[in-house]
């Protein structure tokens, strides 16, 4: 038995004094709102209606039921709408994860105007370098760099990266410009372990996969603190495109070794599920697949 569906035959039968009246209704069969009745009658261990030929009327314990029920039957309608109405209606709290550059850079100014567009919306942005869990974390979306490990997620691309060594024009003025990666020893580095976690940089040439050994001579976990301390003359780093585009494009960065770049990196949108979205994810999605096209390659 379905204890909702009972309890609304139930309420109808009270209301309208009548079986066959409650039948018409709710369009169902009258022996069939028959059993339903007394079924939750059997379920309860009480009678909730006092039969007869002519009439139906409530027993106090049916009255003091009728009465609940009614609230139940309000409260499971209200919940519904509430939840249809997310589905369909941005609303709610927004949580966004990304990293620590790339979401100052480029999804904090697009939180921003997701929450112009959707005042009703209250929105978080988690920064930091590691693939957060979406769902134990309580991550509605998250913006990714790089391979995905985690086919589980929903993701869908909207742009690529490169990876590329840069070094101020003032370095390079002083030094010679390596030709290739294995003179990189001769070099002053600048690592960052966000980015490269080892002392070995990663390069292809003709596809085909180098490494190449560095001895850093400042090491950060930060890639704002790695590309300033290059900015500033001091060594050559690696990093990914959408962190030092706008440096190359100003002059303060050159990029060296080109040719031996490895294949872009993909940025992905990702979400848990595509099924049932709730409307402020996949508004947010939409806004990002609409209007971004977050293309570092060519500078």
């Amino acid at each position: 038995m379905d204890r909702l569906e009972a309890m609304s035959v139930f309420v109808a039968v009270a209301e309208l004094r009548g079986f066959a009246t409650a039948a018409r209704r709710l369009k169902l069969s009258p022996s069939g709102v028959t059993r339903l009745v007394a079924a939750l009658e059997e379920r309860l261990g009480t009678r909730l209606l006092q039969r007869t030929t002519r009439s139906v009327s409530l027993t106090d314990a049916g009255a003091r039921y009728l009465e609940r029920a009614r609230r139940i039957l309000t409260e499971v309608a209200e919940a519904e709408g509430a939840a249809q109405a997310e589905h369909s209606v941005p609303s709610g709290r927004l949580v966004v994860a990304a990293s620590n550059v790339f979401g100052r850079l480029h999804v904090a100014p697009l939180l921003s105007r997701y929450v112009a567009l959707h005042p009703t919306v209250s929105a978080e942005l988690t920064l930091n370098d590691r693939n957060s869990s979406l769902v134990d974390e309580g991550i509605d979306a998250a913006v990714r760099i790089g391979l995905l490990d985690d086919a589980s997620h929903v993701a869908r691309k909207v742009g690529v990266t490169r990876r590329v060594v840069v070094a101020a024009p003032s370095y390079l003025a002083r030094r010679k410009q390596p030709r290739s990666p294995d003179e990189l020893l001769r070099h002053d580095t600048i690592q960052c372990t966000a980015i490269t976690p080892t002392t070995e940089w990663r390069f292809a040439r003709h596809g085909e996969e180098r490494r190449a050994s560095i001895t850093p001579a400042f090491v950060t976990n930060s890639a704002d603190v790695a590309i300033g301390h290059a900015e500033r003359g001091f060594g050559m780093t690696m990093a990914l495109g959408y962190q030092v585009a706008d440096a190359v494009q100003k002059g303060a960065l050159a990029v060296v070794l080109r040719g031996f770049e490895l294949p872009p990196l993909p940025i992905h949108i990702v979400y848990p599920t595509s099924r049932l979205l709730s409307g402020k994810v996949r508004t947010f999605v939409e806004l990002v697949l609409a209007g971004c096209d977050w293309q570092f390659v060519a500078f």
